[in-house]
């Protein structure tokens, strides 16, 4: 393929990647206007509600200024004053991130990776840009410089992923002469002891927290369907209809994800807001007002006697992921010191895992509305924290399975 049609092909790429995520919103509140409204409504109304989440989803900061009658509308106290909405959805977010990785192992591939890569960031970040000018009205007005940066940085981050993900698809000789050019670019040898200790620290770390995160998502599906009933009970309380309805399906379905990391953050400990005051925690649940999501008619109640034995998930994975790993470790960690290597790999995978859980703890968690909803989510730092010591103490004990102190 030449230049050219590289660039087209790229080009082409980066746009399917917006459409999917844009079009997931547009769609159904498009549907929306033609069926509920009639095609009364001014369309750009909706075009500009559907850019301002597909800004939100990845991480762009909302200001709200309502005017008197829709505070009115909200009931919520202290909405009148303009606020700020700073939680994604980090569905929209994960939508482009996965499409960006799957391009990326495509484009990786090419005769011209460079100029395919480059020519899809220019798009994406072209297109987000029109999205970030075009959004938004009176009432609401998004960051425009986070909605251009952002987005693609996203973007970028996915088209990374997926040209590591495919270096499978490299030949041998490649490959080395890669590593090769990256070794002489490093100020130092990636093969040293101190780059394996934290080679082995974040290979640690990330794998706990991604098992954490798994369990958490197995968690949360198992609510959703112990809870059927009440969540249907309260679709049935907000008489959207069936477009109503699924309209809201879709909002909860690109919300998923952060209840994902709040219900981490629950085993970890530290728990969770749905407003000042609430909490959602092993110790207990204590909620104020909601907003009309029926999903959280999955949020647990009451007090449990046994909430903390959720503790065990985040302990027992970097346990076992130590204990798996502790023969790699020592291998490349070699005969000098064990010991130290041990412990110091033990620790660096606790301030890994806590770093990378207490930064989706932050991204998936902030001000969801006024008044009290300025606080929801999680506190990224008790969760960096609680992070670092339950799996930096049992990625510790798991390397030191079947340690022997050599004579």
């Amino acid at each position: 393929m030449n230049r050219p049609l590289t660039a087209v092909f790229a080009a082409f790429e980066a746009v399917i990647v917006v459409g999917i995520g844009f079009g997931a919103l547009l769609a159904p509140l498009t549907a929306a206007w033609a069926v509920t409204y009639g095609l009364r409504v001014d369309w750009t109304v909706f075009y500009r509600a559907a850019a301002d989440g597909w800004l939100l989803g990845h991480g762009v900061d909302l200001t709200v200024a309502p005017d008197a009658a829709g505070a009115a509308i909200t009931g919520v106290t202290g909405a009148s004053a303009p606020y700020e909405v700073t939680i994604a959805a980090l569905g929209i977010g994960l939508i482009t991130l996965l499409l960006a990785t799957r391009v990326g192992r495509r484009l990786r591939v090419l005769e011209h990776p460079a100029i395919a890569a480059g020519t899809a960031v220019v798009v994406f970040a072209a297109l987000s840009t029109v999205l970030a000018l075009t959004a938004g009205a009176t009432v609401v007005s998004p960051s425009v410089l986070q909605g251009i940066l952002l987005p693609t940085g996203v973007f970028v981050l996915g088209l990374a992923l997926g040209a590591v993900l495919s270096g499978q698809e490299i030949s041998s000789e490649q490959l080395s002469r890669v590593q090769s050019s990256a070794r002489d670019a490093l100020p130092f040898d990636p093969r040293g002891r101190a780059a394996l200790l934290v080679s082995w620290s974040v290979r640690l770390g990330a794998a706990s927290a991604s098992a954490v995160l798994a369990v958490s998502a197995v968690i949360v599906a198992v609510l959703l369907a112990v809870n059927y009933a009440t969540i249907v009970t309260l679709y049935e309380s907000v008489q959207g209809g069936a477009l109503g309805g699924g309209v809201l399906t879709v909002a909860q379905l690109l919300l998923l994800p952060n209840l994902v990391v709040w219900a981490t953050s629950w085993l970890i400990g530290p728990g969770f807001a749905i407003g000042v005051g609430s909490s959602v925690s092993p110790l207990g649940t204590v909620l104020g007002p909601l907003p009309s999501l029926p999903i959280f008619g999955a949020l647990p109640t009451g007090a449990s006697a046994f909430g903390y034995l959720g503790v065990l998930v985040p302990v027992a994975a970097a346990f076992l992921i130590g204990a798996l790993l502790r023969r790699g470790v020592s291998r490349d960690l070699g005969a000098d010191r064990p010991l130290m290597g041990v412990l110091a790999v033990g620790v660096g995978s606790g301030l890994a895992g806590g770093v990378l859980l207490g930064l989706i703890a932050w991204i998936a968690s902030g001000s969801a509305g006024p008044g009290r909803l300025v606080e929801v989510g999680a506190d990224p730092f008790l969760v960096a924290v609680f992070s670092a010591i339950e799996i930096g103490i049992a990625s510790i004990l798991g390397l030191l399975t079947g340690f022997r102190r050599p004579d």
